[in-house]
């Protein structure tokens, strides 16, 4: 059998193959962030399509932690319901599903929060938004919004919850020495910027306890002149494996418009140009022991069995290819191998800022 459809276990979560949706913004959700059935159709399309594991979009902890209109929440328990709905069925359909839940930090919508936005330093975004500096009574709001998040997911059925460190939200921000020009407890080294993070999951294990699945996803490195380099990425890890977290994703780039994003546009004409993460990987399983989904760049059948074969990754995570095609993984099951026929042009995210929702402009326009 191929070992991309062994299946496997993630502490209480016996997966079907190695497959994983790797996180987005659909922009589905209600204006209040509650799951919509356009969201819940997303959802369980991915669970019939075979992924093996869906990571839903980053779900906001807190208010003053919103990213983006339409997105998803997670921070009041009147949002259970319809997140329960959403658990249900996918797993009526055969799937497992994993909720990340995210605070936006700096990046945070002001305007439709109406909180300054806040984070590990005070910062300027690109629009001129100006963020506070987190007080340590901060700093444990937060944590403590992660765990009841990960409560809510419990709640609602889900199989576990992902913590959002990566592509520039605020615990990727608290990492990066692009971000966090602390000197207290939080800044400096490696080991207090990654304190927060370490502390939310061990907020998280308090509240739900440690029979449930809880993931976290890094930057491989940032992309950012003095960002999160790889040996910090490494440490970090580290910490989170010591601290009991089950599984890491490992990505890269942020949402600031000064570096290279986690989106990257551009088709990848031939397999050699797959695997954007892979040097960093490599690395990570030769210093980290928990499980590693690798995210970014990957397009073929062949890449993905070899990247498991020969030991860089324990899981092939994607997006924007699901967005295409959500039946992905029965296709290449099926014997059709031929490559995911996402072209990597970014045009998902235009009709979601539209209000319609995340959705394959290519796709829209071969069906007129």
């Amino acid at each position: 059998m191929p070992k991309l459809f062994e299946s496997t276990r993630l502490n209480s979560i016996t997966l079907a193959n190695r497959f994983v949706r790797s996180a987005t913004w659909e922009g589905m959700a209600a204006d209040d962030g509650s799951c919509t059935p356009a969201l819940i159709d997303v959802a369980c399309q991915l669970a019939r399509g075979g992924v093996g594991l869906i990571i839903t979009g980053h779900a906001f902890v807190s208010e003053d932690g919103r990213a983006t209109p339409w997105q998803m929440g997670v921070c009041r328990d009147e949002l259970i319901p319809g997140l329960a709905e959403m658990a249900r069925t996918v797993h009526e359909a055969g799937g497992r599903i994993v909720m990340q839940i995210a605070h936006a930090g700096c990046h945070a919508a002001a305007k439709l929060t109406g909180l300054q936005p806040m984070g590990p330093s005070a910062f300027e975004s690109a629009a001129g938004v100006l963020s506070k500096e987190m007080t340590h009574t901060d700093v444990d709001r937060v944590c403590q919004a992660f765990a009841h998040a990960a409560r809510r997911a419990r709640e609602a059925g889900f199989d576990g919850v992902q913590l959002h460190a990566a592509h520039g939200y605020l615990l990727s921000q608290f990492l990066s020495p692009f971000y966090n020009k602390r000197t207290d407890a939080y800044g400096g080294t490696i080991q207090n910027r990654a304190r927060i993070a370490v502390e939310a999951l061990k907020a998280i294990r308090a509240t739900v306890g440690n029979d449930f699945s809880v993931l976290a996803k890094v930057n491989s490195e940032d992309f950012l002149d003095g960002g999160l380099t790889v040996d910090d990425m490494l440490q970090a890890s580290s910490m989170l494996e010591q601290a009991g977290i089950d599984a890491i994703e490992m990505s890269g780039g942020t949402v600031n418009p000064a570096g290279l994003s986690a989106s990257r546009k551009g088709k990848l004409e031939s397999e050699s140009h797959e695997v954007f993460y892979r040097e960093a990987a490599r690395q990570f399983k030769q210093r980290v022991r928990v499980p590693l989904m690798l995210v970014g760049g990957i397009r073929s059948y062949a890449v993905a069995e070899l990247l498991l074969t020969e030991g860089l990754t324990d899981y092939i995570a994607m997006c924007r290819p699901f967005i295409r095609e959500p039946d992905l993984v029965n296709r290449w099951k099926s014997g059709d191998l031929r490559r995911a026929f996402c072209v990597s042009d970014n045009g998902c995210f235009k009709p979601a800022f539209q209000g319609r929702g995340i959705a394959c402009v290519v796709k829209e326009k071969e069906k007129v």
